[in-house]
């Protein structure tokens, strides 16, 4: 049996072709709604899903093991709900799910699958992101999250394959859905650089208002050619480099609400 699992959160807009797109191949599949305040869970079980709620973590990987750590299929596919398999990869699958079956089993126990990603009318053929693989499919029990990154890769006890075929990933129909997503991980980044003890001073703030915001720039549209993809490579790469000096800028945020509160000036303010 083939297990597709994925965390959710406000997803109603995604979610039915998601699960449409999987529901011939799948045995079961397990949604982990952080609490959504639209229709995403009632549309999930509509279309098969066994959904579980829970809060809406900051580190949404969280959820996504949760959901993992239900699938009862001997293969497991994990997705995002702004996410799909094109033919050829659905194909990939089913043979795999038949060979992983077969007595005395050697070969891989993950897969590496390369995604298609849409931005501004388009998708991506350069600029670090394409193919941008990732790792989704895998044996049950031999992969894991380590949830402690929002970009971070499963952790495989075995051998990685490269999977035939394509995510499909509609992540940005609008810039609008990009700055919200955008708003988002920056948050969690500001957070995270807290927690590593980043501290507000001259030097920090030209290495992330600055330096990294340019080296990234340049990174993702000349090493790694973004100028194929025209304006919206441009694009992803300014904001992909502004992503570390609007973190910066959150941090320095945090620290001076935290400073007002201690001071017990904030509420007045």
């Amino acid at each position: 049996m083939l297990s597709v699992v994925l965390a959710t959160y406000n997803e109603e807009k995604n979610i039915e072709k998601c699960l449409r797109s999987i529901k011939e191949i799948a045995g079961e599949i397990i949604v982990v709604d952080g609490s959504s305040t639209d229709k995403t869970p009632d549309l999930a079980k509509k279309l098969g899903a066994k959904v579980i709620i829970t809060s809406n973590k900051p580190n949404f990987h969280i959820n996504k093991q949760m959901a993992m750590d239900e699938a009862k299929g001997e293969l497991v596919l994990q997705l995002d709900a702004d996410e799909w398999p094109d033919d050829e990869l659905k194909e990939f699958i089913k043979r795999t799910h038949k060979i992983i079956m077969k007595e005395g089993y050697r070969g891989p126990l993950a897969w590496w699958l390369k995604r298609k990603n849409y931005f501004l009318g388009q998708y991506f053929q350069k600029g670090g992101q394409y193919p941008d693989p990732v790792i989704r499919l895998y044996v049950n029990g031999y992969a894991k999250l380590p949830q402690k990154d929002v970009h971070e890769q499963m952790q495989v006890k075995g051998e990685i394959g490269w999977a035939e075929g394509h995510l499909i990933h509609f992540a940005n129909p609008t810039f609008a859905d990009y700055l919200r997503k955008f708003g988002t991980y920056t948050s969690f980044k500001a957070h995270q650089l807290e927690k590593d003890g980043i501290q507000i001073n001259p030097v920090t703030t030209l290495e992330y208002i600055g330096i990294k915001p340019l080296k990234t720039f340049l990174q993702i549209f000349i090493r790694h050619k973004g100028f194929v993809d025209g304006v919206p490579g441009f694009v992803f790469a300014v904001m992909s480099g502004l992503h570390h000096a609007v973190a910066y800028l959150q941090l320095w945020e945090l620290k001076e609400k935290k400073k007002l509160a201690k001071e017990g000036n904030y509420a007045s303010r």
